[in-house]
């Protein structure tokens, strides 16, 4: 049986009722290592060392308020997280000046970037500019957040939970609406450049 028909399977078994109820484990103590300790990995090395998992690249964004421009920053910690509830999840920086815009707006689309939009990439990235100053993009369907033209795909969603995650956040959307865009092929980040 393949993934899918196991992954079928699953949720057909879930759904039957014969499921045993699963209790959550509990959740370990999470802290930040304090000035007087040593951090238990050195985070150069920590990035060195899982900068050499490739990764897709995504804009996040969202619509702005009334007055405002829409809101969007570059993110590579961007995956699929369920099925059945349709969910996707990303991780953002708990210093990021973007987010607090996306939780105001519920909202946001993720834009899978294609091969060729590596500075659209670097654009996004960068904190305090306008970013979407020459960038063509229509309103996502559910949401109204920007779908950037030239995308491989974009996901339309809205929040669905937000969790702790050391200096990140786990944002988790329910996906409203999805396609394809007209990109080729994806853009991939390893080891630092864009591949």
């Amino acid at each position: 049986m393949g993934q899918a028909g196991t992954a079928e399977a699953a949720v057909r078994y879930l759904r039957s009722g014969k499921a045993l109820a699963v209790e959550a484990l509990p959740r370990p103590e999470l802290r930040c290592v304090r000035e007087d300790e040593r951090a238990p990995v050195d985070p150069a090395e920590f990035r060195r060392v899982l900068g050499n998992f490739a990764t897709g690249v995504t804009v996040v964004t969202a619509p702005g308020a009334p007055g405002e421009e829409p809101a969007g920053f570059a993110c590579q910690s961007f995956s699929s997280l369920s099925l059945d509830p349709p969910l996707v999840a990303f991780m953002v920086g708990r210093t990021s000046t973007t987010w607090p815009r996306i939780v105001r707006a519920g909202v946001f689309c993720v834009n899978v970037l294609s091969a060729d939009q590596g500075a659209l990439c670097r654009a996004f990235a960068v904190s305090g500019a306008d970013k979407f100053a020459g960038v063509p993009h229509d309103p996502a369907p559910a949401s109204g957040s920007p779908r950037l033209a030239g995308s491989l795909a974009w996901i339309d969603c809205t929040i669905h939970a937000v969790h702790t995650g050391g200096d990140h956040l786990i944002v988790v959307g329910r996906v409203d609406a999805l396609g394809t865009g007209s990109g080729e092929a994806p853009l991939l980040f390893h080891r630092g450049r864009f591949l």
